[in-house]
């Protein structure tokens, strides 16, 4: 029996395009001394082996497309990864693509959502074409308490493939280095900088940590970190313990954790250039 399609019927018949396989979307981390370290006066930064693994450094130095908080902070972080490692080609000739800003609030306006989605299409469009893409943030790991967190988003959903490198998160060395309970905890970002809104959101998130045991992490501008600091403790109950981590990977980073009953009787003055996270657990 005749089959319906013949060999040359086959050949006829239009074939898919080629298309290259898509490239990765690799989360590069930063060191947390951005800023802190290298100026007049200041220590020299840290051997980036010191607190991020060779391989990210690697994998860091092998990527020509990126998408950044910041280029001029991204251009510091590949000079010291060049130390290390050679980058794949001069740094003038990678293609350094920065984030939009979001609106502050997170407030959306018409039509913003279109113009968000294309914004990411743009910045993934390499990866469409077959090259991987590094992420980085300005500190940290990329898209954790970020605007690469959107970007991440838009990769998934373009099916393209996430991979994330490990590095220092401020976040979570502060929460192992507090002492609280690191089995229910929430990042809860920036608190309102006018006062009577910070004091009604720091009795609030006092006394959901009292319900759920849950310890409260915020982090400040560090000019305003004295300011928040005084803040926590006119505001929080005696018993709560309230812990403060300033500098981490730094050489004059600390982590501090005490009852606020105890903190009252001390005085500590923390520095207005050095990024700090606050934590707190209430009994």
């Amino acid at each position: 029996m005749t089959s319906p399609h013949t060999k040359a019927d086959k050949a006829e018949q239009p074939q898919p395009p080629n298309q290259p396989p898509k490239g990765r979307l690799i989360l590069i981390p930063n060191t947390l001394d951005l800023g802190c370290v290298g100026g007049d006066g200041q220590p020299p930064a840290p051997d980036l082996r010191d607190v991020i693994p060779l391989g990210a450094l690697q994998a860091a130095a092998r990527l020509r497309h990126w998408i950044c908080e910041n280029a001029k902070t991204t251009r510091a972080f590949l000079k010291r990864v060049n130390e290390i490692t050679p980058l794949v080609a001069p740094l003038q000739e990678l293609d350094l693509q920065t984030l939009p800003r979001p609106n502050k609030g997170g407030q959306h306006t018409k039509g913003q959502p279109n113009q968000e989605q294309a914004a990411m299409s743009a910045l993934l469009a390499p990866a469409l074409q077959g090259h991987d893409i590094g992420l980085i943030s300005e500190a940290g790991l990329p898209a954790v308490a970020d605007p690469g967190a959107a970007v991440v988003l838009a990769a998934h959903r373009a099916g393209i493939s996430v991979l994330p490198l490990s590095g220092p998160s401020s976040l979570v060395l502060a929460l192992a280095g507090s002492g609280l309970h690191g089995q229910s905890f929430a990042f809860v970002g920036y608190l309102p900088t006018d006062a009577v809104q910070r004091t009604q959101r720091i009795k609030e998130l006092e006394q959901l940590s009292r319900r759920h045991h849950q310890t409260q992490l915020v982090i400040e501008t560090p000019y305003r970190n004295q300011a928040l600091w005084d803040a926590l403790l006119a505001q929080l109950h005696p018993d709560t313990l309230l812990s403060v981590s300033c500098g981490l990977t730094l050489e004059s980073g600390f982590s501090r954790t005490d009852s606020v009953a105890h903190w009252r009787k001390q005085t500590l003055t923390l520095p207005s250039d050095t990024p700090a996270v606050f934590s707190w657990l209430a009994h």
